[in-house]
């Protein structure tokens, strides 16, 4: 017999004898298989003091996954949120002018398409604040009051002119599909793996983070990570052995909507703006903008909401007191004599990227690695300046790349010695939203035991935690699933010496295209809030 161990996160409706409908569970099936040639990978004696568990490491997961369950539109797609009926208007009356620093209240009340208000919560709205004349904005927050009735909360963060922005980014219902997607399916994508044989022979076979997802019925390979404990599964090569594979890739992105479901997530009516339902605010102009507080970026320090904002396309943050880098020689009087380890998906790519493209004596190495994986690194001679990249491990949707290139991040971090030279920076999440959550919050506890050893050896290490951005509209990756990501990141490192660049609020605080991957603007303010944290003064 085989034993499994699943740790899977449950969205349940309340019934008559269950009022909790979202609580983690841990399953243990005893499955048969036949004529299965690797046996399961054992499940550890010590499991129960494993301690990268999560329920020791995440302990506020129902809260942390909290979204309102909704009843749905029965099929009927007039019956969904509209943002050309939804409406909004001031909480109190209208001011000729507002004072700085002070906060502007907004009610948003939800309707359909018809027209209707709504009576329950759980659509997803983002809202912003914007000074297009200064190229400022900040985020909004949004308080979900569960009847249809939204507050939203800005705060006047400079003076002059302002203008409340407001974006439906999906319905409640389609949240709902969303929601029965993490819940009934452990994956909606597949990928790739390539063996070769001595003769040079090649065959392909699926593979994913289950081996439920890949056929029961047969045979399947599975490889442990030793460092981080994590099992990734192939299907059984028909002729070659397990130990015979060589490659990775994506796979195919799995059909898991109804037509009704792919209505309500169409393009016509996801990331729509609603009608502007308040004219433009004034700011006294006592002082151009609040001021950074005075503390400098450090490790550990406790982050407000909003982290930031913007103002003439300057990242302020609210948290500490971060600075520009203009300049090549200002970045490279930062950089002197570090070692900066960047881990993740293409989104940290881009600060290799930046810093590359801006400082011409930043020459990269050719590592002869798939660029889209890595290894990348870029080094600075003079000033002893070494910059790496390279993707996390699996699930990771590339081309075609060797499996020996791909490193876990608990491999790596698990190399470093550390120190005051060593930085390290962690960008992951977009690779994690086609599985449900279990599957990125198992990966994080091992990233935050080994992110703990790192400290422990030497403190004085850097850790950057970079949040996931928006971007992603689909159901293979829609802002809801980051969402989701984010809060899972922020607890899983909250209580550590670490640092938040907050690309989430980044990435949507001005009024740009949303993109997966942000343009030059967004990525330098980033750069430059990592920088503030490795040169703080």
């Amino acid at each position: 017999f085989l034993l499994v161990f699943i740790l899977k996160i449950f969205f349940r409706k309340p019934t008559t004898d269950k009022c909790l409908f979202l609580y983690p569970q841990v399953l243990y099936f005893r499955i048969f298989w036949s004529g299965n040639s690797d046996p399961w990978p054992p499940k550890s004696p010590s499991a129960d003091k494993d301690p990268t568990s999560l329920s020791l490491e995440l302990p506020n997961l129902i809260h942390l996954l909290y979204w309102p369950l909704t009843p749905g539109d029965g099929g009927d797609l007039l019956a969904s949120t509209s943002h050309k009926t939804s409406t909004y208007h001031l909480r109190g009356p209208s001011q000729d002018t507002y004072a700085l620093g002070s906060y502007l209240e907004v009610v948003l009340v939800a309707r359909d398409h018809r027209g209707r208000p709504k009576t329950h919560g759980g659509d997803l709205f983002q809202a912003r604040l914007l000074g297009p004349e200064l190229r400022a904005g900040v985020p909004g927050d949004v308080q979900d009051l569960e009847n249809g009735t939204y507050l939203l909360s800005f705060p006047l963060l400079w003076a002059g002119r302002a203008q409340v922005q407001v974006r439906l980014i999906h319905s409640s219902e389609a949240i709902g599909v969303l929601r029965r997607i993490w819940t009934e399916h452990w994956a909606t994508v597949d990928f790739i793996g390539y063996f070769r044989g001595p003769r040079g022979d090649e065959e392909s076979v699926s593979c994913n983070v289950n081996p439920l997802l890949i056929r029961e019925e047969k045979s399947f390979c599975y490889y442990k990570d030793e460092d981080s404990g994590e099992f990734w599964y192939c299907d059984q090569p028909p002729t070659l052995a397990c130990s015979m594979l060589v490659g990775h890739s994506v796979g195919h992105y799995w059909n898991v909507t109804t037509s009704h479901e792919e209505a309500l997530l169409a393009w016509n009516l996801t990331d729509k703006v609603l009608p502007q339902g308040i004219g433009p605010v004034h700011v006294a102009r006592n002082t151009s903008r609040i001021l950074s507080p005075a503390l400098p970026c450090y490790p550990g320090i406790s982050t407000p909401k909003p982290s930031g904002f913007y103002h003439q396309d300057v990242w302020h943050s609210l948290a500490c007191s971060n600075r520009p880098f203009p300049t090549v020689s200002s970045i490279l009087g930062c950089l002197a004599g570090h070692i900066i380890h960047m881990m993740g998906d293409s989104t940290l790519r881009q600060w290799w990227e930046y810093l590359r493209d801006t400082v011409p004596s930043l020459k990269p190495v050719d590592l002869h690695s798939i660029y889209q994986v890595g290894p990348l690194m870029a080094v600075e001679t003079t000033r002893g300046i070494v910059l790496h990249w390279r993707a996390h491990s699996w699930p990771l949707r590339s081309k075609r790349t060797p499996v020996a290139s791909l490193h876990s991040v608990v491999r790596e971090l698990g190399g470093l010695a550390g120190g005051p030279h060593t930085v390290v920076v962690l960008g992951l999440g977009a690779h994690f939203t086609t599985f449900p959550p279990s599957i990125f919050a198992r990966r994080l506890a091992g990233i935050r035991a080994a992110v703990m050893a790192l400290l422990e050896r030497e403190p004085r290490t850097l850790v950057v935690i970079k949040l996931a951005n928006t971007g992603y509209k689909s159901v293979y990756g829609s802002d809801w699933f980051t969402l989701h990501m984010n809060r899972l990141l922020r607890s899983a490192f909250a209580g550590l010496r670490v640092a938040f660049v907050d690309a989430w609020e980044m990435t949507s605080s001005l009024a740009l295209p949303d993109n997966i991957h942000p343009g030059k603007l967004i990525v330098s303010n980033e750069v430059n809030l990592l920088l503030s944290f490795i040169c703080p003064t």
